[in-house]
């Protein structure tokens, strides 16, 4: 059997567009996680490894190799994973298959590879120049970021997290709702409490 994995980092984003390449034989595994957390710890993430394993899914298809992660060595873990479990991965934008009757395809292997390197290349870069600019920014005096010592009221806080309130109105989990968000459970900890006090002041 056949399936599709999409990803998006957050509920704002769509997903139509990853969707609408869909295939009528491809099951969909839908995620809203950030590219960070690791493929194996994200809910359809972990459901697509263990339908694999059962022998259900032998073919994968992904928009951009992204989808899968953007952390490198995650990536490569996932990509090796697939292999050994004997899974085809077909990427469109590349309209690459990791595997051609059956073997590997070197192809494949070596232009990931490439991509995968230029893309944490990039995000080192971009990661250094954020680091020179706020270090010109501190010697210039003329930094923005938060004053040490100022805090948020509680209205700015859920002003800030207004979809961290939605999903904890609807009852979703701490953890759900940080994945579902991408922030930090501490953060979701934080807005729930605000939340509760609010309750009891009612």
């Amino acid at each position: 059997m056949k399936a599709r994995y999409n990803r998006i980092s957050t509920p704002n984003q769509k997903m139509e567009r990853q969707i609408a390449k869909q295939n009528p034989d491809e099951k969909l595994f839908n995620d809203i996680v950030s590219g960070s957390v690791k493929f194996a710890e994200r809910e359809m993430g972990k459901t697509l490894i263990q339908e694999i394993k059962a022998g259900r899914i032998n073919w994968v298809s992904v928009s951009a190799i992204d989808r899968l992660g953007r952390n490198l060595q995650d990536l490569i873990n996932t990509l090796e994973d697939f292999e050994n479990l004997g899974v085809t991965l077909r990427v469109d934008n590349l309209g690459l298959e990791s595997r051609i009757d059956g073997k590997p395809n070197p192809t494949f292997k070596l232009i990931v590879s490439v991509m995968m390197n230029v893309a944490e290349m990039e995000r080192n870069t971009l990661l250094e120049r954020q680091r020179e600019g706020i270090a010109i920014a501190k010697a210039n005096g003329t930094y923005k970021g938060r004053m040490k010592g100022s805090v948020e009221s509680n209205a700015e806080v859920l002003k800030k997290y207004k979809e961290v309130v939605k999903f904890l109105n609807r009852k979703q989990s701490l953890r759900n709702t940080a994945k579902l968000c991408n922030v930090a459970l501490g953060t979701v900890q934080k807005v729930h409490q605000i939340i509760k006090q609010q309750e009891k002041v009612l």
